[in-house]
């Protein structure tokens, strides 16, 4: 099994839209369009990750059905 390298470099994303949002919180009317920036940022970080991850597996799923049917 693969061991977490960098365990805070995988919460940067949720942290980077949490403090997002709690910019959201503090800042009046027109002010609140410079938050969007980091959560948009922050929200394609992980859907990033998630596409990425499922094209891995995807991937590694392929090569192994391609391995069971050349032993047949």
């Amino acid at each position: 099994m693969k061991r977490l390298g960098h365990p805070l470099l995988s919460l940067a994303a949720p942290l980077l839209i949490a403090l997002a949002l709690l910019g959201l919180l503090q800042r009046q009317a027109r002010d609140r369009l410079q938050v969007l920036p980091g959560v948009l940022v922050g929200a394609g970080l992980i859907i990033s990750g998630a596409v990425g991850r499922s094209r891995r597996r995807s991937q590694l799923l392929m090569a192994l059905r391609g391995t069971n049917l050349e032993e047949s």
